[in-house]
Parts: structure tokens; sequence; C-alpha cells
């Protein structure tokens, strides 16, 4: 799980690299190209279909409508807002996904949990500081990515069994290539095409981006979830050393303390969904986020 959360980390900083000299729309579409032909190679290696029916039903391409949701509006986060506020806020998302839940789909959320996710909340108002002196608008870009990526989580146990995780892997980034041309239009400069070193950031990016989809499968699968599923926190705190060293970027208390905020309320609410027992057969647990963090 923290190796996943590393590579994340990584494939956020490689895009923020790339995206402010390069169109954002460009940029997510290419990144978006380069992780669908490695999800390709792979299921045609294991015998799989590239295309499977099931990936049309109806819940599957809603969860398929917030991840473009999800993507659309994380890009422009990640091209246009700090790193380190960005990466704050993303962890907001199982919050989202445990209210979510409670709301929609009638799952059982005590009264400690519902305190706990005001906290959470409390986090993300602080790195927003909505006053007229020190709102930051670009921030509510990072938070309409995360609210699509928790919907696109809390539908993901709508996922038809027959469809595999490669050939979720294969929706997922055709989803970002799809976003990625949505936002072409959008993009304040024309497309042009990349520079050789832009080249190898946004390729670079795709394989980053499988391998840690691929280590987090790994964790939720073979790992107790109570165990493994805190440490995706780990993402917050390698994307501040990231945002420190390269891009200069030097988080003020407010935005620590947001973080923090959600942080500790995240953790809280995983480990009350292990002593309060298995949910319900069509009840959605906490999923981790992430997966902008990568493509489901």
């Amino acid at each position: 799980m923290v190796l996943a959360m590393t590579l994340f980390a990584v494939e956020d900083s490689l895009f923020k690299s790339v995206a402010p000299a390069l169109p954002p729309g460009e940029a997510t579409a290419i990144f978006g190209l380069s992780g669908l032909l490695i999800y390709a190679v792979l299921t045609w290696r294991a015998g799989e279909p590239v295309f499977h029916p099931d990936m049309i039903r109806p819940r599957l391409l809603l969860r398929t409508g917030f991840e473009i949701m999800g993507r659309l509006f994380f890009a422009l986060a990640l091209a246009w807002t700090p790193l380190s506020v960005t990466s704050s806020i993303l962890q907001a998302a199982p919050l989202v996904v445990t209210a979510g839940a409670a709301l929609l789909l009638g799952e059982r959320v005590g009264p400690r949990r519902w305190i706990a996710m005001t906290v959470g909340f409390a986090g993300v108002l602080l790195i927003l500081r909505p006053t007229p002196e020190a709102f930051r608008v670009d921030a509510l870009l990072a938070v309409a990515g995360m609210v699509g990526f928790a919907m696109r989580d809390l539908f993901t146990r709508a996922a038809p069994p027959a469809v595999s995780s490669r050939q979720l892997g294969i929706l997922g980034f055709a989803v970002v290539t799809v976003a990625g041309l949505l936002l072409l239009p959008l993009d304040p400069a024309p497309p042009r095409l990349p520079l050789p070193a832009e080249w190898g950031r946004l390729l670079l990016t795709g394989v980053v981006g499988v391998a840690a989809y691929t280590a987090l499968t790994r964790a939720m699968r073979s790992g107790d979830v109570s165990v493994v599923a805190p440490f995706r926190y780990s993402r917050l705190l390698v994307a501040l050393v990231f945002a420190f060293v390269f891009f200069g970027e030097r988080p003020d208390l407010w935005t620590l303390a947001g973080g923090a905020l959600i942080v500790a309320s995240g953790v809280y609410t995983l480990l009350r969904d292990t002593r309060t027992g298995p949910p319900p057969p069509d009840a959605v647990k906490p999923v981790d986020h992430q997966n902008r963090e990568a493509p489901k």
C-alpha cells in the first residue's frame, strides 16, 4: 500500500511537471492513451478480451461518468493548484464515500463516525479558507475532482464480477483519454506537439500509474483491509515532500492543519468500520479513492 501511494504521488508530480507547459487536456489524453495501451497488452497476454460486454451495464456507465468528472477537474487542479493543496483535499474522498453510502444506499453510520466526517470536512474548509480575503478559488477544482472520485468509488461495487481488474484498468484509462479530449476545447493554448522530454514524462506517467494500480490491487486483495487501508494516507506525506523539493511549495499552517484533520478523521472512520463489523451485503464500504489516484 505504501508503494502504491508513493507511486501515485510520483504520477501526480510527473503530470504536474508537464501540464503547465503543455495544455492540460492534451497531457491528460496522452497519459490516458499510454496507460490504455499498457493495460491492453497485459489483458491480451492474460488471454482476456480487451472489451467485456458488462462494461456497458448502466451502473458501470454511471461509475464511468463520475470518473470522467473526477479526471477532468483533478487534471485541472494538478495543472493550476499547488500539489500540496490538491493532495490534501483528495484525502477527503473516503469520507465522502462513507457519507454517500449512508445517505444514498442506507448504510448504517453511527454518530461517532458522523462526527469524525464533520471534522474531516472542517479540514477541507481550513484548506479552502472560505473568507473574502483568503478564499482559494482554484482549490475548488480539487474539491470537484475529489467528489467525482468519491462517487466513482461509491459505485465501484457495482462493477460486475466477470470484469477483471485488467479490463477495469482498460476502462479507467479509456476514461482518462476521454476526459483529456473533453478538456481540449477548454485549454487556453492550442494543442502542440510535445517536446521529447515531455513525451518521455507523459509515457513514464502512464507506466507509473499502471504500476501504482497493480500495487494497490495486490495490497487490497492479499492483506487485511483494516491493516493496509490506513496506509493509503502516506500519499499525502509523499506528496508534501515532492511539493517542497520539486515545486518549491511551502504549505502554510492552515493547509497542514487541514490535511492533518482530514487524515486523522479518515483513519478513525476506517478503524470504526473494522470495529462495527462487516456491512450488509448491499452496503458500500469506503474504497480507496484514488484510485484518481488510479483507474479501477
